[in-house]
């Protein structure tokens, strides 16, 4: 079975794209066939793998009516990348097709090849958009990144009103939540009382690798490469490493 997962914070800044990018190289070393879908229009998941990003991709799918597998781009051994292309943004301002404008990326992955991969990644704007509605109406599975600090934590609350919204206008079973703990700086005290707070209002829905913060996480996007590639002996490799592992097992704290 494929697991679909969107990865979805409506706060910026806390690790999305980081994870999207990373988690999805660690599963693909971990023996896993990975699909990353780009749908954020600043296009930084194509960013991170050294791809161009202004051929096209998801934005001729929805826009356009275009096949998802014309779009797919070899990124590693095992990752193939579905670029956001450069009209993507233009999605959020769809005026027609009713109830169906939320469906659309759900409809396109159903008539693709996708279904062969064992995981499929989507990163996701942080908005509460139509590209986001997309994103959820896709995906089994929500992995929200909440980072050590307070604000993260105002915006996983947005984000649990969104996702209850967005269960009841799916007509599906509910979405099998995660959520991982990012750009966490474990000698301060605020950290651990971010990740404390998440743990106790989040119980077995946590994964139990905490991502620290990690300036090789920063620096590798720019070289178009991804943690492995450009650090492969850094705390950052090691925590998605890691990470891969809880999403295969379930491991939760």
């Amino acid at each position: 079975m494929t697991r679909i997962i969107a990865i979805m914070n409506q706060k910026g800044g806390v690790g999305k794209t980081t994870t999207t990018i990373n988690l999805g190289h660690a599963l693909a070393r971990a023996g896993k066939k990975v699909t990353l879908l780009d749908m954020d229009p600043q296009g930084q998941v194509s960013t991170g793998y050294g791809i161009d990003n202004s051929q096209g991709g998801l934005d001729q799918v929805l826009l356009d009516g275009e096949y998802i597998d014309d779009k797919i781009i070899v990124g590693r051994d095992n990752v193939d990348i579905v670029p956001a292309g450069t009209r993507l943004g233009d999605f959020e301002h769809l005026a027609t097709g009713g109830t169906s404008r939320g469906h659309k990326l759900r409809r396109a992955i159903e008539e693709s090849s996708l279904k062969q991969s064992d995981f499929v990644l989507i990163d996701c704007p942080p908005s509460s958009g139509l590209l986001g509605i997309n994103a959820m109406f896709a995906a089994d599975e929500l992995l929200i990144p909440v980072s050590g600090d307070y604000l993260s934590l105002q915006g996983l609350s947005r984000m649990m009103q969104i996702l209850k919204r967005a269960e009841s206008l799916s007509g599906k079973n509910a979405i099998k939540l995660w959520l991982v703990t990012t750009r966490m700086q474990m000698r301060r005290r605020l950290t651990k009382e971010v990740r404390n707070k998440v743990l106790k209002y989040f119980p077995t829905r946590v994964f139990q690798t905490v991502i620290r913060e990690n300036v090789s996480l920063a620096e590798c996007p720019s070289f178009g490469k991804t943690i492995f590639d450009y650090k492969l002996s850094s705390a950052g490799a090691e925590d998605y490493q890691s990470l891969a592992q809880d999403v295969l097992q379930g491991r939760t704290s």
